[in-house]
């Protein structure tokens, strides 16, 4: 394993195995009754000390498995030589579990664990239960630690995605409200600029209209009012062009039916079909920009919550209104039972503030398990008509 990569806690674990093996090596040694034994002993340390310090331990099993393969060679030769060597069973049984996989570690711990009773046995000294329960207990205690560790290893793993997730999500949340409070601001100043200085200036093109009808001819004043009633034409047309650039995206390049057919295009909802009734009328910016945030919030809501396999958009086009009908075949709700509340959103809520906002009405039909009906309609203006 990498040592940059290791926790703090992780580095004292990996520094008390050293020092374990450290000590029970020496241990060996100093009890040994054979400079064999001695020597053996410190070619195990070296051994050890060398896969320390190899970066292909940890990082491949083959490589791994090859330098336990000499490490447990070399120890067999000490436990050969000496009983004392039984202890070093112990860390040998972590290095096991940590670099081996599952399959391979556990039988090894096992094997392990025999050739300590083994070699115990095999030196002479007297049988009780200690020589049995000794080594198996020190496997046991290994396995169970070494699989503890691993599973809050996962967890923590989980978790540490889980938070990453999180994070991410948060960043898209706020990109999201960044970007509907831009549209929001956008259609604000659109319907400022509609409803103050676009209305104001066709005031003052017919007020000087009349003015220019009720001079006597040959009035040295008509030229002065034609002037003035030119450049109010020229600057309410130059306000309706900063009003259709306010207008939502989705308006800038077609009509609001097309911006509606649009909404139906397949995706992971239920099938949306568009109709349009009556004959088409152009209609002011606020008005195509309200009945298309209604479209976008009740097919939203179909979505989210009906768990619907059909719905309709229908546009239509009447004599003094146009209406708005969003119908689908969902499971429905009890309308009686929506708590109304005055927070922002594309809820029910703000879909009847924006109709009721334009001299408009909005109703919802609904039952559980019988669908749902969205319907908005909205008085034609002055001029305007299907």
């Amino acid at each position: 394993m990498d040592p940059r990569s290791l926790t703090p806690a992780l580095r004292a674990l990996r520094l008390c195995l050293h020092l374990l093996m450290a000590g029970l090596l020496v241990l060996a040694a100093v009890r040994a009754d054979s400079a064999a034994g001695t020597v053996m002993a410190a070619v195990v340390g070296a051994v050890y000390a060398a896969g320390s310090f190899l970066p292909s331990v940890g990082r491949s099993q083959r490589a791994s498995a090859l330098w336990l393969g000499v490490l447990g060679a070399s120890w067999l030769a000490l436990l050969w030589l000496t009983p004392e060597a039984l202890w070093v069973a112990f860390p040998l049984y972590f290095l096991q579990l940590h670099l081996l996989p599952a399959r391979w570690s556990l039988p090894a711990v096992a094997l392990t664990a025999g050739a300590a009773i083994l070699s115990y046995v095999g030196h002479g000294a007297a049988l009780n239960p200690g020589v049995f329960i000794g080594p198996l207990l020190g496997g046991a205690v290994a396995v169970a630690t070494v699989l503890g560790y691993q599973a809050l290893y996962r967890e923590s793993e989980r978790r540490r995605r889980l938070i990453e997730e999180l994070i991410e999500t948060r960043a898209e949340l706020a990109a999201a409200e960044r970007h509907a409070g831009t549209l929001a601001e956008r259609e604000r100043l659109a319907r400022e600029i509609h409803d103050t200085l676009a209305q104001g200036l066709s005031s003052i093109q017919l007020l000087l209209r009349a003015a220019e009808r009720a001079l006597p001819p040959g009035s040295p004043a008509a030229g002065h009012i034609d002037r003035a009633r030119q450049a109010a034409q020229d600057n309410l047309a130059e306000a309706r062009r900063f009003v259709r650039a306010l207008s939502p995206p989705d308006l800038e390049h077609g009509s609001l039916a097309a911006a509606l057919e649009r909404l139906c295009e397949p995706g992971a909802g239920p099938r949306v079909r568009f109709s349009v009734s009556g004959t088409p009328a152009e209609l002011p910016t606020p008005y195509e920009v309200a009945l298309l945030r209604i479209a976008q919030s009740a097919l939203a809501n179909t979505v989210r919550h009906a768990s619907a396999s059909r719905a309709e958009i229908t546009l239509s086009f009447m004599d003094a209104s146009v209406t708005l009908d969003v119908v689908d075949d969902g499971k429905g709700f009890d309308p009686g039972s929506v708590r109304q509340s005055r927070e922002g959103g594309f809820g029910l809520p703000a879909m009847r503030s924006r109709a009721e906002s334009l001299g408009g009405t909005f109703t919802v039909e609904s039952a559980p398990g019988q669908g749902t009906a969205v319907a908005v309609s909205l008085p034609l203006p002055a001029g305007v008509s299907a």
